[in-house]
């Protein structure tokens, strides 16, 4: 069970991940094509292009059929299938005309030569069957009102044609299409003839209008498809140019979370200068960054176990020695360094759990506008009322103007406490403590200046290590936890501050511990 918990979960992490490449490749593509694929719409409506041709084409038979039929009114029987056989020629049609009885009296392509052929699509080749294909997909699509085949009646009577029956009936010219079985529409046009109750019928295939609308649409379709494939491929580059580097990111990501980031090596991507690039380092400084915290922490947690262990170790000793002394003397030494101890073993406790919790408290805070003058002030003059001072002096020395910072108070008068603490305990009974606050264009600086016996310059970064305690002769052990000055040095790098330890300016005896923070705007 202990094993499947962290495999379950780089199963998941990863499905999340690839499932993020493809929802993000996806929405790219998507971008991209769904314009193209709009524009490929056109296809569909270029029927509306051929409805347009058909009507008009309805107007011309209709009104060739009616002069036709008007010329051949008076015209004798000769001139008539002249005339059939003329026309027919030249508007590429076929002219039946039927008697008052509605046999058939002349046809047009029996008086000569066919002036048209219907196409035999049994001999098509693959482009013509595609074309009619795609006339079909197209109707179904935008849902075509479906049009009757032509088929040539067996009878060659006026009323196997219904538009010759309807005509003879109202005595007005009637217009109706047909589909031949490649697709091409077929126009018939009524119309009667005179008075005696004879009536014409012209039929033509209007092979133009499928050409094209098929030209038109070969166009649009192909130029979609050369767009769609560049547009595609465009889209495909700029996914894998942003999908794989968050991937690697996302895998680097999931094993630092799984406790691996000693065997991660967070990729950088330096010769990308775009957000990537930028996200990729700003992912391996914040994993520099957790391996420092975790480098930390363990660090932490072993000064901790070490600096418990001592008084923890002396007070045991005391306890256990305690039943066995008889000396009533000795007996009240072992009980005071026992209650020394658990005094000690507090101390540490508290400033143990001070020290962890600077970060987290600052970083819920809000920061507020923090006069340092006014801040040393009130601290002095407490530990005067208080009497933590040991006869020492505390001078403040303030230079004209305000000394305003930005910061969590408690945080910065736990800074001050310290260092006036640092310096009160470092000077000798009848020594003096100078604080001097000085301020910059951008900086205010603060030091805290004791008469001790200094800090040797090879020293001077030790101090801020947690749990190093250089105390002077004659000071008892115990009394103070060394953690105060590595608090301290915390707290002001959390407010972009600095704190660092230097002789004093003016030359004299002592160490001036010296507080830089960024001026409040």
């Amino acid at each position: 069970m202990a094993e499947a918990a962290p495999r379950a979960s780089a199963n998941a992490s990863e499905q999340m991940t690839a499932t993020g490449r493809f929802a993000l490749t996806g929405r790219i593509l998507a971008v991209n094509i769904l314009p193209l694929l709009v524009l490929g719409g056109g296809l569909f409506y270029l029927d509306s292009y051929r409805t347009q041709l058909i009507n008009e084409r309805f107007k011309l038979a209709r009104i060739e059929a009616q002069i036709t039929a008007e010329a051949l009114a008076g015209a004798s029987r000769a001139r008539q299938e002249a005339l059939l056989v003329q026309i027919g020629k030249e508007q590429r049609m076929r002219l039946r005309l039927f008697d008052a009885d509605g046999r058939l009296a002349a046809d047009s392509f029996a008086l000569d030569d066919p002036a048209f052929r219907f196409n035999d699509i049994s001999d098509d080749d693959w482009e013509q069957q595609f074309a009619r294909w795609m006339d079909r997909t197209v109707d179904t699509i935008v849902a075509a009102e479906p049009v009757q085949d032509y088929v040539e009646p067996e009878a060659q009577e006026a009323d196997a044609w219904p538009e010759l029956a309807r005509a003879r009936e109202l005595g007005l010219s009637q217009i109706r299409l047909y589909d031949w079985r490649d697709g091409t529409p077929v126009i018939t046009a009524a119309a009667p003839v005179g008075l005696q109750g004879a009536t014409l019928l012209t039929v033509r295939n209007a092979v133009d209008i499928t050409e094209s609308v098929r030209a038109a649409r070969s166009t649009l379709f192909i130029a979609m498809l050369l767009v769609l494939g560049v547009s595609a491929a465009l889209s495909l580059f700029l996914a894998r140019t942003i999908v794989t580097p968050l991937r690697l990111l996302a895998r680097a990501a999931v094993r630092v979370k799984q406790g691996r980031d000693r065997e991660v090596e967070v990729p950088r991507l330096p010769q990308r200068s775009d957000e990537i690039g930028l996200l990729a380092r700003a992912v391996s400084d914040m994993t520099g960054a957790l391996r420092g915290r975790i480098d930390a922490v363990d660090s932490f947690a072993a000064d901790v176990a070490h600096e418990i262990k001592n008084p923890l170790a002396s007070l045991r000793n005391a306890i256990d020695t305690l039943p066995r002394v008889e000396d009533p003397a000795l007996r009240a030494q072992l009980t005071e360094i026992a209650a020394h101890d658990v005094r000690r073993i507090d101390r540490l406790v508290t400033e143990i759990s001070a020290a962890s919790r600077v970060d987290a408290e600052i970083s819920r805070a809000t920061l507020e506008r923090v006069d340092l003058a006014e801040l040393f002030a009130n601290l002095i003059r407490s530990r005067e009322d208080r009497g933590m001072n040991g006869g020492r002096k505390l001078v403040l020395d303030a230079a004209p103007g305000r000394h305003v910072v930005r910061g969590v108070p408690t945080q910065l008068e736990r800074v001050a406490e310290n260092l006036l603490d640092n310096a009160v305990s470092f000077s000798p009974p009848d020594g003096e403590v100078q604080v001097r606050l000085r301020q910059s264009e951008r900086t205010v600086i603060a030091e805290v200046c004791d008469s001790g016996p200094g800090i040797a310059p090879d020293r001077r970064e030790a101090v801020f290590r947690r749990f190093h305690s250089d105390r002077p002769e004659g000071e008892s052990f115990g009394n103070h936890s060394g953690l105060g000055l590595a608090i301290g040095r915390a707290i002001a790098e959390a407010h972009d501050g600095a704190l660092t330890a230097e002789d004093r300016p003016d030359g004299a005896p002592g160490a001036c511990l010296r507080l830089r923070l960024p001026v409040a705007a």
